[in-house]
């Protein structure tokens, strides 16, 4: 199972892959949580205490696999195969790689670290034999169309506001145009039922199913202050990501 999970910024995606890694874990899955978003905050959310560096300042490694791209000469499909293993970290039964940010021309830039990083998601997305959770950033622009054909379920996470519908409306226009043959959303900080009834009926319209929601809970906000990962607090949000957890595990069975 390859999950995706993306999102507008703030929106509480990174609680939700965290969350869902230790979840998977827990039960026995192996585990890799692939940090693919500038801000690099999976690790605090997932509870690791010795993160992985980001990838990108592996620069010897990247000249090494990527070549140096003086002239533009690089290879478009270096070796990763191995790159989890040497370069990951592995703590509460999640292994992690942290991507990293790509400083020159953004993240479509036409250098090595661009060429390295995006064979190595089309590696672990389509050839990974563990359950894969990617903590994407704001936008699904840096998955490919070969890419996308590894993610069983892309997750959009929404909370109640006109701005995060409107972001999930733009992720699933992209989705279609890639090829990603799964897009559901799970609706974060709801206040009560007619506040979740409102937004998944916006988001049936566009036709994203909801497949979970996780209540607002003081619990997350201790979690951030101490430092610790919401899983090891638990509360309500954690046990209704455990709900959104076994509903992605039982749709995966019924495939």
């Amino acid at each position: 199972m390859k999950i995706a999970i993306t999102g507008k910024g703030g929106v509480g995606k990174t609680t939700l892959a965290g969350t869902l890694a230790r979840i998977f874990a827990e039960d026995g899955f192996p585990v890799l949580a692939i940090d693919a978003d500038p801000d690099m905050n999976l690790a605090s959310a997932i509870g690791i205490r010795n993160p992985p560096a980001p990838l990108t300042e592996h620069k010897q490694m990247i000249e090494e696999r990527a070549g140096t791209g003086m002239g533009g000469v690089f290879k478009l499909n270096p070796k990763v195969d191995d790159i989890a293993r040497r370069f990951g970290t592995t703590e509460h039964g999640v292994s992690m790689l942290t991507m990293g940010t790509i400083d020159t021309g953004g993240s479509g830039c036409a250098c090595p670290a661009s060429s390295l990083l995006r064979a190595l998601l089309r590696h672990l997305l389509l050839r990974e034999s563990s359950i894969v959770i990617l903590d994407m950033e704001a936008g699904i622009e840096h998955l490919g169309r070969g890419t996308a054909r590894g993610v069983d379920l892309m997750i959009v996470v929404v909370e109640p506001g006109a701005r995060s519908i409107e972001t999930a409306a733009r992720i699933q226009k992209l989705s279609r145009e890639i090829g990603v043959p799964r897009l559901s959303a799970v609706v974060n900080k709801t206040g009560g039922r007619d506040d979740l009834s409102t937004i998944s009926a916006r988001l049936n319209e566009l036709g994203i199913p909801v497949i979970g929601a996780i209540p607002y809970d003081e619990a997350l906000i201790r979690a951030d202050m101490s430092g610790r990962a919401p899983f090891d607090l638990g509360g309500d949000a954690v046990l209704a990501i455990r709900r959104i957890g076994d509903a992605i595990m039982a749709s995966a069975d019924s495939d």
